[in-house]
């Protein structure tokens, strides 16, 4: 009922009076009263007058349903939205509730705790700073083909930049890098037995709007935030947004006929690494090789000394040798 509420006051210029509300909502002023405290709460300023009622201020910067559902155009992704102020892991909350939730929900938190990254990295989440979330999809097709998804929302989130003027360029599977630093992270996980698919959670990290000195210092020559790079602020409502309509926009298309070829396009044409040499870093080991491409399975292709090889995305890591990418 307080998103009811918040679209009412929204509509409004002026002041909206609790006798209104309550005649609009069936609901008594008291709990009229209440859902407005419940908003304020949030972070919402209202301004409460006797006898006029209640007037929007302000909106605070938060990534909710509310606050974007005017920019977001999805047939899937964010038909549900569950939002929290602070989580452990957007990835860990959205498998536990991928259960008893539609395909698409996405789950967004302002901050996260424990933040998880690749290969069990932790991924530095501060309060209203970045982005945060996982979105909740149940395709039905094999599990094999799962990987490809890593991409789709690298190339969800590549496009996603674009929309909003900002290059960027995606270090195979799952970075997004700009200048040569990591700005942006999609750490996808499945749950499947004897060969179909329950749920997939594709998380996504951004560093937003972190200064310099929020970056940890022994990440500094290899991490960035889009405000570093662009020297401006940037509004994460519209981001989240741009990412969440690209998103769907790809998924749509996987849906359809399983056609990954604009996504593989996309990772292509602003990839990081083709054509670069690289070292491949698997358990202990590396090797030099040189990045030819990536096939039509979303796999890395690279020639090492002994003949052309196709890298895996798991536990794998691809580096420049004097630099992250």
């Amino acid at each position: 009922m307080k998103h009811k509420i918040l679209d009412r006051l929204h509509e409004e210029k002026g002041f909206l009076s609790g006798e209104k509300l309550s005649e609009e909502f069936g609901l008594s002023r008291t709990a009229i009263w209440k859902h407005v405290k419940a908003l304020k709460a949030d972070g919402y300023q209202i301004e409460s007058v006797t006898r006029k009622g209640y007037k929007l201020v302000s909106s605070p910067d938060i990534v909710n349903y509310d606050e974007i559902k005017e920019i977001l155009h999805t047939k899937i992704i964010g038909g549900k939205m569950i939002h929290f102020n602070s989580l452990e892991s957007t990835n860990k909350t959205a498998k536990e509730v991928a259960v008893v939730n539609d395909e698409g929900t996405v789950v967004v938190a302002e901050q996260q705790t424990k933040g998880k990254g690749r290969l069990g990295r932790e991924w530095i989440s501060p309060n209203r700073k970045g982005l945060y979330f996982s979105v909740i999809l149940k395709p039905d097709t094999d599990p094999t083909k799962v990987a490809k998804l890593t991409l789709l929302g690298a190339a969800s989130v590549n496009r996603g930049l674009l929309d909003l003027g900002i290059q960027s360029l995606i270090k195979w599977p799952n970075d997004i890098v700009i200048n040569g630093k990591k700005v942006a992270g999609i750490l996808t996980e499945m749950s499947c037995e004897l060969g179909t698919i329950n749920h997939i959670i594709i998380g996504i990290g951004i560093n937003v709007n972190q200064s310099k000195e929020e970056i940890p210092y022994d990440l500094r020559d290899r991490a960035t935030s889009l405000l570093m790079e662009s020297g401006k602020a940037i509004n994460r409502k519209e981001l989240f947004a741009a990412i969440l309509n690209r998103l769907d926009q790809f998924y749509m298309e996987f849906l359809q006929d399983e056609n990954m070829d604009g996504v593989l396009e996309i990772c292509r044409e602003n990839s990081a690494v083709i054509g670069k040499d690289v070292l491949v870093i698997q358990g202990g080991n590396s090797r030099k090789g040189h990045v030819v491409g990536i096939n039509h399975s979303g796999e890395l292709q690279v020639r090492f000394d002994t003949g052309l090889e196709t890298v895996f995305s798991g536990e794998v890591s691809i580096r420049k040798e004097d630099e992250y990418i």
